[in-house]
Formats: structure tokens, C-alpha cells, sequence
């Protein structure tokens, strides 16, 4: 047999000659490099230093806590960037720090890009960032608007997706981060063309009418976290102190959320790597019920035991060192969820807290953290605790009835505390009243802060058809990002509670009817379902945590081979 002979040379070259190839190829290179030398006239420039290079962004497996470490974290706490009463933002920053260890001391505040400077592809950077958008709470409030947790920033990333030829190369992070900045674009749009559009079609619901800031948004954003949105729950931990709660208390608003997120399908994903949020699943009801010394005042177990249950998960997953606990969030109800937080400086400053205390004056920033109704549930069977008469069926103006503690009760007491048959305010009821009963017969609800600011009464009294009257100071009310409370409640401020009666009394009839059906409309978004439904409580703690999510956007700083091109 004959042996047929190969040609090495590439199949575009063969039958040329090896000098006429190399002829055709270095010639042409020699001749472009000098060219390029004879540009500046300063001297001598690289052919290379005008090109710009994406490094692939390595993403470690269950490495050590600290593996990370010389990653950088943006994020906006307190008053990195606030507002002028003209609505312009302010830049104050200050330098970034490095990600330190879980269990280390509080850290200095990081720093945050000027809202009005546009940011760069997420493809142009090759380390982790996060950034996060502040306010002034005295001025500019985010629950003024859900616009202002998201949109005062315009982006060339919500709107220009990079070249087709370099989408290959996207790393996994920036394929979340393009799919969250296409969600900000497109509710964006609904802000801007809120009335200019017809509603959205949905079979089950079509948020409508003054209930909303924005109703038209809000459903985009809705359905655009029904598209989008995963969480990831941590494996790591047993009940009852994890992956349990308590479900028929006080507390139950925590135990619920708990056990039907664990039970979820559509919004759970088991891949961390398609997570958008990652749940911290510890129960600080249970942890107070479990560790917890009664009267001994010393909640140093329960720190310990979430600081030691973090320090687990970044030593064993590398989304905690990643984000610096931002893209991650715990939930509580007991009145030491704020407090047992500040066990991890990152948990307490850059996670975010969904909590029932949902206090401005302990640290909760609206801008960031998520305010959790209180729900006392006690049984459930959940139609004994709904419905109530119309609005000519009810004869008593005012009802309180609860124990003397915290701030602000005393001073309900002492004010009204049996003394008008119109106001009733009672510290014990009288023998053989019903409590759910009386609230059926009162038009307005009183539902004044006992310990924490929060109050189950709220909830029960938009479940009784009784208006809500609140009465409390540094207050952020449940969901009032997306909901006009001063549409179906009232609110009073402490200073006021001797002049309740006569604020009450100077609401009209026709004003108190619209409230009050307001209030039965609004029902959907606080009732607890088992199995979860669309638009309920559990799906509206959700896209409040997928709001703060939104804010947070996690991109990757620039080449230091494009710093030195600058120099």
C-alpha cells in the first residue's frame, strides 16, 4: 500500500509556499506596529495598551470563610448618599474596605458610586461589587414611592446588553445581574407609562385603584418576580432552632414564612448558583423559647449561636464573603430580631432583615430592610377570624383593648382608659365580651406600639373590616412601598392621642365608608393561605424582599490593565 502524504499547513494555506505565507502574515503585523509607534507623539505607546480585557471571575467551591476576602463591597447605610430637598443626590463616600470575618467588629461604611454617574457594562469589570441605593430619611423617604428603592439611577447595564460575540463568556453572577437589570428596565417603564397603559392581563388578580401608590408598576414588578425570582435556603442547620418557627402565636408571621418557603417549588431553587437571595432559615422565636435563660436578660446565646450558624455557611458556600451578607436575609418576629442581628456586623448593616419590629430608631432602614405584618395566629381554621358588618352595623367609634407595656400605651390608657363610652379602651375586658366581637362593632380599631412598634391588631382589624388607627412613632407599616396606607387606615402620632376622638370624629361619613372597603379590598395581601396563593401575605413578604433585591446591583470593578492604560 502507498502512504499518502499530509500537509501540516492549515487548510486555508495549503498549496502556497512557507516564505510566501510567512510574507503574507508578519509583513503586515511589522508594518501596523509602526505605525501605531508614531502616534503619540510623547514617545512610544504598546499596540496593546488600547484594548481592554475580561477576565473570567472564578467562583470558589466550598472554600474558607476568609477565601475571599480581598473582595470589595459597595453598599448605601446610612448617609453615603442623601438627598437635597430639590430631589438631587449627594455623593458622600468614603473609602472601601476589605470583607472581614463574620465574627469581627463593626466595620466603616463603604463606599457607594455617585447616583449620577451611569455604570458600566457588568461585563467591563472582573472583581465583585455591590451597591446600594441610600437615602435621606428625613427628606426623601423610599416608601414614598417604590420608584425611589429603585429607579433614580439611569443605567446604560438596565437597558444595552453587550455585543452578541462576548455573551459566551458571561460568568454565572452576571447572567442574574443582566436578568434583574432587564426587570428594573421594564418596571421602570410602567412608572413612566403607568397611565398611559391599559391593565395588564392576569387571570387571578389585577391590582387596581387608590389601595396602591402604583398600581400599574406594582403588578409589572409582580409578575416580573414571578418570572424571575430564586431563593436559596441553606441546608445547614436542624430544627427546631432552623428551618422551623412558630406558627400558632404571635409569632407566627415568622414560623409561617418559614415552613411555606421550605415547601415552595416555583420561588426555591436547590442550585445556589441560580439564587438571586439566600435565606438565613434561624429562628429567633424558637432560639428564645430553646436557649434562651427566662428572666435572666442575656441574649449573648442567641448571638453566638447566628454568628457560629454564618460562620458555618461562608466557611462552607462562597455567597456570604461574596456579597458581604447583602444579596442575603433573615426574617424575625420576636421583638430581639433587630437586636440578635447585630451578632455579625454584615447581618445587621448590609443583609436583608425582614422583620415585625420594623423600627427607624433602632437601625431599620427602609431601604434596605423589609417590615414583616404581625399575625397572631391561633388556629387554623383562618374564616373565624374574617369578615365583619358594614359600616351602619357598627355602633362603638373607637376599641382598644391590651396590656399596659412599652412607650406608648400607658399614655393610651391614661388618657381614655374607661372613661368614653364612644372610645373604649380597656386594659382587661369585662367578663364574658368577646374581643373578635367588639372589634366587629367598632368602626375604627385602635392599634397603639406595645414593646415593638408593631401590633397584631393592624392585621386583625383589616381581617374584622375595622379601620385601622395607628398609633405609634418611627414606624414603617407592612408593604407600604407598594400600598397607600392613608388609603384604608388612619394614623395618629403619639403627640395626638388625647385629641383621637376628635380627629376620628372629623372624618366624614362618606370618607369612613370609603376606607372601610378599601380595607376589605386590601385583605388578599395579608391573609395567610396553606398552600400559599398568588398575591397573599407570603407572596407580598416576597416581592418585598425582590424590591431590596432590585436595589442592590452586584457588578465587577475595572481591569487594573485599563488603570494603567489611563496613567
Amino acid at each position: 500500500m502507498h502512504r499518502i502524504a499530509m500537509d501540516p499547513s492549515p487548510p486555508c494555506f495549503r498549496g502556497y509556499g512557507t516564505r510566501f505565507v510567512l510574507l503574507c502574515v508578519l509583513v503586515p503585523l511589522v508594518l501596523v506596529s509602526l505605525l501605531l509607534l508614531s502616534v503619540d507623539s510623547n514617545g512610544p505607546t504598546p499596540w496593546f495598551s488600547s484594548f481592554s480585557f475580561s477576565l473570567p471571575l472564578h467562583h470558589g467551591g466550598g472554600g474558607g470563610a476568609h477565601k475571599e476576602k480581598d473582595l470589595e463591597s459597595q453598599r448605601g447605610f446610612g448617609a453615603q448618599v442623601s438627598f437635597d430637598r430639590s430631589g438631587h443626590a449627594a455623593d458622600v463616600s468614603a473609602p472601601p474596605v476589605a470583607a472581614p470575618s463574620p465574627a469581627q467588629g463593626p466595620v466603616s461604611p463603604l463606599h457607594l458610586a455617585p447616583l449620577s454617574s451611569p455604570l458600566a457594562p457588568v461585563s467591563d469589570f472582573t472583581a465583585k461589587h455591590i451597591e446600594r441605593k441610600s437615602y435621606d430619611s428625613d427628606l426623601v423617604s423610599p416608601i414614598d414611592n417604590m420608584a425611589t428603592l429603585l429607579f433614580e439611577r439611569n443605567t446604560t447595564e438596565d437597558v444595552m446588553p453587550l455585543p452578541r460575540g462576548r455573551r459566551t463568556r458571561y460568568t454565572k453572577l452576571q447572567r442574574l445581574e443582566l436578568g434583574l437589570g432587564r426587570a428594573r428596565a421594564a418596571i421602570k417603564k410602567a412608572f413612566r407609562n403607568a397611565g398611559n397603559r391599559t391593565a395588564l392581563p392576569d387571570k387571578d388578580y389585577v391590582p387596581q385603584g387608590p389601595l396602591y401608590r402604583n398600581a400599574y408598576a406594582f403588578h409589572r414588578s409582580y409578575l416580573e418576580m414571578e418570572r424571575l425570582f430564586k431563593v436559596y435556603v441553606y441546608e445547614e442547620g436542624e430544627p427546631p432552632l432552623f428551618h422551623d418557627g412558630p406558627c400558632r402565636s404571635i409569632y407566627s408571621s415568622e414560623g409561617r414564612f418559614i415552613n411555606s418557603l421550605e415547601m415552595d417549588s416555583r420561588y426555591r431553587t436547590r442550585n445556589p448558583d441560580l439564587a438571586h437571595v439566600f435565606f438565613l432559615p434561624f429562628s429567633v422565636a424558637k432560639m428564645v423559647k430553646f436557649i434562651y435563660k427566662p428572666e435572666s436578660f442575656d441574649i449573648s446565646p442567641i448571638k453566638k449561636t447566628i454568628a457560629d450558624y454564618i460562620d458555618v455557611v461562608a466557611e462552607r458556600h462562597p455567597y456570604w464573603n461574596r456579597s458581604l451578607g447583602a444579596d442575603h436575609f433573615m426574617l424575625s418576629c420576636h421583638d430581639w430580631g433587630p437586636h440578635s442581628s447585630k451578632a455579625v456586623p454584615h447581618l445587621y448593616g448590609n443583609s436583608i432583615r425582614v422583620l415585625c419590629n420594623a423600627n427607624t430608631s433602632e437601625g431599620f432602614d427602609p431601604s434596605k430592610d423589609v417590615s414583616l405584618p404581625e399575625i397572631n395566629i391561633k388556629t387554623d381554621v383562618m374564616a373565624d377570624m374574617m369578615g365583619g358588618p358594614s359600616a351602619s352595623r357598627r355602633p362603638i367609634l373607637a376599641f382598644f383593648a391590651g396590656g399596659d407595656h412599652g412607650p406608648v400605651r400607658p399614655l393610651l390608657l391614661e388618657a381614655w382608659k374607661d372613661k368614653d363610652p364612644d372610645v373604649q379602651v380597656h386594659e382587661y375586658l369585662p367578663k364574658g365580651v368577646s374581643y373578635y366581637d367588639t372589634m366587629r362593632k367598632s368602626k375604627y380599631c385602635l392599634c397603639p406600639s406595645g414593646y415593638e412598634v408593631a401590633s397584631p391588631r393592624i392585621v386583625e382589624a383589616i381581617y374584622l373590616g375595622c379601620v385601622p388607627v395607628t398609633i405609634n412613632d418611627h414606624y414603617v407599616l407592612p408593604f407600604s412601598d407598594v400600598l397607600d396606607w392613608k388609603a384604608f387606615s388612619v394614623q395618629v402620632s403619639v403627640v395626638d392621642i388625647p385629641n383621637i376622638k376628635k380627629i376620628l370624629m372629623g372624618i366624614s361619613p362618606t370618607q369612613y365608608i370609603r376606607l372601610q372597603r378599601r380595607g376589605a379590598m386590601v385583605q388578599r395581601h395579608f391573609v395567610v393561605n396553606s398552600p400559599p396563593r398568588r398575591f397573599d401575605v407570603f407572596h407580598m413578604i416576597l416581592h418585598s424582599i425582590w424590591l431590596r433585591r432590585l436595589n442592590i446591583r452586584m457588578h465587577r470593578p475595572q481591569l487594573k490593565s485599563a488603570a494603567l492604560h489611563q496613567k
